[in-house]
């Protein structure tokens, strides 16, 4: 069950001192402050539906090749990606809305790539010098002593060396760039890119940066599944607009305080439109979905009650299609789905999120040859033993409100961003994790650079464990979803639960970050680096 604030918690921190300095939160309005004029904010539902198809995102394309900062002898492909200032036109009735985006299109370049070979991207920051959305200088990380513009770009989900992973620190201001190593040495995944940069990752995001990143491999194409010109992306994300088509980011009643504890916006945009539609043929198609909201979980079905086959999830193929009425997808998650409308000729059908329209199919009428295959079994994952791991952490997710009971603060086991490093897993050794959730939120829980497993979840009792430390479990442990059985690098930690997870952390020493990918949470300290030691 996933349901939104509305359990109080985390009062111990208040007699700790941890919070020291923080004055009371303001009450959360969502569109207005203190003597700023109030936008008019657009109700979709009164636009036209439909009216406007579904944009495919380009392709990124290599700039040249550059030498291998692992070995200067071998030439990588070179892209060059700019961060740039925008208009983007998210519905045929609706003004250009000023963004910020990679390359000019919301959402950026899809890059396409394989596994094992790696690339180069010198991620440019051409934004202007002054930020168009609120930035709370309350926040740790966002400090009116910062520069007001900044970004740091993050591939989520890709296994790459600690100068590359995009840490939340590594910020560049406008008029810089950043060279960055993508490997690839991994199996065939759709990865995200995305803004990260500290104290206004959920603002930078919100105005635009992000794209996809699709690895392929080998055995992937010997699946025969549907490829070409019916393998589409769908980024799925959410705004608040106004009446001309001008996007708003919700904040406080206080303009000095101008934080909310998270964002969802009635308008939801598939591929940077509203209500679009999309012709396809009655044969099988393949939807890379991907989830770019600051924090909204979409529950995706078909209006005709049309199954999803979920074939994959964050880090490639599950072992063998899952077959689905709906699919709930949290902020940060992918999930790969083949649609079979070879029944459907002539006919359409609106993929929803619960009543709202997200995308309308146009089935068209005349019967085509389909040769792609949805096989019975995908890849084979070996799940991996408890007993594999040498360390369990139990590690607790806290929200804490002020006297009025608002949020001000999300913390990681209790512990802010810039106290020292606590998680220190040792390189190729396996650790389980498990997040103890008292709160009501479900939070998605992104790991960076590793992929893991889910063990299981299961409820306890948060008042016993407040109090006493104890932990006691009030019903038994439930297996992760058959759509969830693969390869994962962001979990739902649901409420009131405790959720395990088991990770393998290969791939190179350093510091990373795991953090809660509702980004309003993250923002406000719910992020912690890690550190792999040799």
């Amino acid at each position: 069950m996933i349901t939104r604030r509305q359990f109080v918690r985390g009062s111990a921190l208040w007699s700790s001192g941890l919070l020291a300095g923080l004055s009371e939160s303001p009450r959360m309005l969502q569109l207005r402050s203190h003597d700023v004029p109030i936008p008019v904010a657009l109700d979709p539902n009164t636009l036209a539906k439909f009216v406007d198809p579904l944009p495919i995102p380009s392709i990124a394309r290599a700039n040249g090749f550059r030498p291998s900062p692992t070995d200067p002898k071998v030439k990588l492909p070179y892209f060059k990606i700019s961060m740039q200032a925008s208009n983007a036109k998210l519905h045929r009735d609706l003004k250009p809305t000023s963004v910020w985006t990679c390359d000019s299109s919301l959402p950026g370049p899809t890059f396409e790539t394989r596994s094992g070979e790696g690339l180069l991207v010198d991620w440019t920051n051409d934004l202007p010098p002054k930020h168009f959305l609120p930035i709370d200088h309350k926040i740790h990380g966002a400090e009116a002593s910062q520069p007001e513009v900044r970004s740091v770009i993050h591939l989520h989900g890709a296994r790459a060396r600690p100068e590359s992973d995009g840490y939340p620190e590594k910020w560049i201001q406008p008029g810089e760039s950043a060279l960055y190593h993508y490997p690839n040495e991994q199996d065939a995944c759709a990865l995200w890119y995305h803004d990260h940069a500290l104290g206004i990752n959920r603002l930078n995001v919100y105005a635009g940066l992000f794209g996809m990143f699709l690895i392929r491999d080998a055995h992937e194409e010997t699946l025969n599944l549907p490829k070409g010109e019916y393998e589409i992306p769908l980024i799925i994300f959410d705004r608040v607009l106004s009446r001309d088509g001008a996007l708003i980011y919700p904040v406080s009643g206080d303009p000095a305080s101008p934080w909310v504890p998270e964002v969802f916006g009635d308008a939801m945009l598939v591929n940077g439109k509203l209500f679009p539609y999309l012709d396809v043929q009655p044969r099988k198609y393949r939807f890379r979905i991907l989830n770019a909201s600051n924090g909204r979980f979409y529950h995706l079905a078909l209006s005709n009650s049309t199954q999803l086959h979920q074939i994959g999830t964050d880090q490639g193929l599950l072992p063998k299609p899952v077959f689905l009425s709906s699919l709930v997808i949290a902020p940060g998650e992918r999930a790969d789905v083949i649609l079979d409308f070879s029944d459907q000729a002539g006919d359409s059908a609106v993929l929803m999120n619960d009543a709202f329209n997200l995308l309308q199919f146009r089935v068209s009428k005349a019967k085509v040859p389909d040769t792609s295959s949805l096989p019975a079994t995908l890849r084979e994952i070996q799940r991996i033993a408890e007993a594999d791991a040498i360390k369990t952490r139990i590690l607790t997710l806290d929200e804490y409100e002020n006297q009025v009971a608002e949020p001000v603060l999300m913390l990681l086991n209790g512990t802010h961003w810039n106290m020292p490093v606590t998680e220190k897993p040792q390189l190729n050794s396996t650790e389980i994790w498990s997040f103890i959730n008292p709160t009501d939120d479900s939070h998605p829980i992104h790991l960076h650079l590793v992929r893991f497993q889910i063990l299981d979840r299961r409820q306890y009792d948060p008042w016993a464990y407040q109090t006493s430390g104890k932990l006691i479990f009030t019903g038994p442990p439930a297996p992760p979803d058959l759509s969830e059985a693969g390869w994962k690098d962001t979990v739902r930690a649901d409420p009131r639960m405790v959720t395990r997870i088991i990770v393998p952390f290969k791939g190179y020493p350093g510091k990373y970050v795991w953090h809660c990918h509702i980004l309003e949470h993250e923002d406000n300290e719910m992020m912690r680096p890690f550190e792999i030691v040799p």
